[in-house]
């Protein structure tokens, strides 16, 4: 799995990572999470709250958003997108 993260303040782009994740002894659900928490380490920003609409949104476009409100605490950006490439 290729997951891509990006972070914007007001529209504009301010952060962009890539992880390669693969762990075939878990399902899908498990790697994605795991990726997750792998590329939010990487861009060094909390992981997200995981919403319903976050699972109907990447269920149906290979992608979500996450917004400042799905975090415990302040963060420096407006949202937080996660894509699926692969």
């Amino acid at each position: 799995m290729v997951l891509e993260g990006r972070t914007f303040i007001s529209n504009r782009l301010i952060q962009l990572k890539e992880v390669h994740y693969e762990n075939p002894e878990v399902s899908f659900s498990v790697e994605l999470s795991e990726a997750i928490v792998i590329l939010c380490r990487e861009m060094d920003i909390p992981v997200p709250l995981w919403m319903k609409k976050n699972t109907h949104e990447f269920a149906a476009f290979h992608q979500t958003i996450f917004f400042d409100e799905q975090y415990p605490d302040k963060v420096k950006f407006d949202k937080f997108q996660i894509k699926m490439l692969e």
